[in-house]
């Protein structure tokens, strides 16, 4: 089934993406470095010592802008920069390694970007080596980075597999030339057939294509020529994710937004993708997430550990996610610290010997049972809802459940929210209307991207 025009027009709106509870525009910002560090030892005595810590690094340099990129970036095609970055990594380490007290144990680690494969293996090396000589690892561990085909050499491959990475996602979004031009992203398919055969020779277990729904010049017969190539290579994973449109955000999509596909014509395209996906013979698994039958994600959403971070989707529910770098966003599940986005902000404040955060939030109790009812609702596609939260909601929120449930995209029953397959095309929507930090707002922050 798919959504009819009418309600993909009543709920194409903008509403959080639910990464994380609160959402980052409705944090207190009540943190502080001391403040920070008390609850990063709480949090690592409770949950780290047992199930290990999650680490994701920033580096966030491209060497070309992507006009649809809604990460943190610098733009630059001087590799100078690599040696101070590396050096502030390492500083910023230490400074948990101390708050830890002891050898971490390690069980993921994620290199995000930007694009981290600007990086050369050599600098790549040398940052992780240190890291990892540093903790102990667990066996199930899951290493992953981000890589672009088009400079992603068998070196940066070969390197990384040696200390242990075996994940890779490559941003491909979409095949089509017309397309690549409007957001700035050439990428011929050879160099994607390539990097994807060279990350299988050196031993990668699982590739991920990012693709993306919504863009300029985007039509059904562009998208089957992009999914016939995909099927060729066949990666583990796929993420197709929804375009978001934001130009008073990033100025630099406004040169096509004459040129994107009406809101029915854009979840026409997901519809037809996904229907592509299924008979390539993936499994949905959540939001925007495919993936092949024998694959640890589908196996993790059948058997209800499926979990999301900043990150995504993931089959490690591990509740440290220390964030290092510019930008990069830390959970220990009781409380958010985002560090510093500029580059030289986060490096001097390094060199300070301060952790560089700017803005944080501490949960309270009630935000950890809101927090648990969206992850069920994202993850599972259902939950419990407490009490304690719904007596807090408004008589419009209450009224617009009713409405999802009369159109079928939920059910309820006493306490119990299912949501149904077509609900999961608004399981935002949904989870907005528990939303008790955005509520209280009563605002929806602008640069949310629409729902569909």
């Amino acid at each position: 089934m798919a959504l009819s025009p009418f309600l993909i027009q009543k709920y194409n709106k903008p509403v959080p993406r639910y990464t994380s509870y609160p959402t980052v525009p409705f944090w207190e910002n009540n943190m502080d470095e001391n403040r920070w560090e008390g609850i990063v030892k709480k949090a690592y005595k409770e949950f780290g010592q047992e199930t290990g810590i999650s680490l994701y690094i920033h580096l966030p340099f491209c060497e070309s802008l992507c006009t649809y990129c809604g990460c943190n970036k610098r733009i630059t095609k001087n590799h100078n920069i690599e040696d101070a970055y590396i050096q502030s990594l390492l500083l910023e380490w230490e400074k948990y390694l101390a708050i830890l007290e002891e050898e971490p144990l390690i069980s993921a680690i994620h290199l995000g970007g930007g694009t981290p494969t600007f990086f050369s293996p050599e600098s790549l090396n040398l940052l992780l080596s240190k890291i990892l000589k540093s903790a102990r690892i667990a066996d199930n561990k899951e290493f992953s980075f981000e890589g672009h085909p088009n400079n992603t050499s068998f070196e940066h491959l070969e390197v990384l597999s040696k200390l242990g990475f075996d994940r890779v996602s490559y941003g491909i979004q979409d095949f089509d030339l017309s397309v690549q031009k409007a957001i700035h992203r050439i990428q011929p398919f050879e160099k994607v057939k390539e990097a994807t055969e060279n990350a299988r020779k050196t031993g990668y277990q699982s590739i991920n294509f990012d693709l993306i729904y919504g863009l300029p010049y985007q039509t059904l017969d562009t998208l089957a020529e992009t999914f016939e190539r995909v099927s060729t290579l066949r990666p583990e994973r796929i993420a197709f994710y929804s375009y978001a449109h934001l130009p008073s955000v990033f100025p630099a999509q406004k040169s096509y937004e004459n040129h994107l596909p009406s809101e029915t014509n854009k979840r026409g395209l997901y519809e037809f993708g996904k229907e592509k996906l299924l008979s390539m013979g993936y499994e949905e698994v959540g939001m925007d997430h495919f993936a092949l039958p024998d694959d640890p994600l589908c196996r993790a959403k059948h058997e209800g550990r499926l979990h999301r971070n900043f990150m995504g989707y993931t089959t490690l529910n591990t509740k440290i996610l220390l964030g290092l770098g510019a930008s990069s966003i830390s959970d220990v599940w009781y409380g958010f610290a985002q560090n510093e986005k500029k580059v030289e902000a986060y490096e001097s404040s390094i060199l300070n010997h301060t952790l560089p955060i700017i803005k944080g939030h501490e949960l309270t109790a009630e935000d950890l049972l809101t927090r648990q009812l969206i992850l069920d609702l994202i993850c599972k596609g259902e939950a419990e809802l407490p009490f304690s939260i719904w007596e807090k909601l408004p008589i419009e929120n209450l009224e617009v459940l009713h409405e999802m449930e009369n159109e079928e995209l939920l059910n309820t029953n006493h306490f119990q929210i299912k949501v149904s397959e077509n609900g999961m095309a608004v399981v935002r929507n949904i989870c907005a209307q528990f939303d008790l930090r955005m509520i209280s707002k009563n605002t929806v922050v602008a640069k949310f991207s629409k729902a569909i």
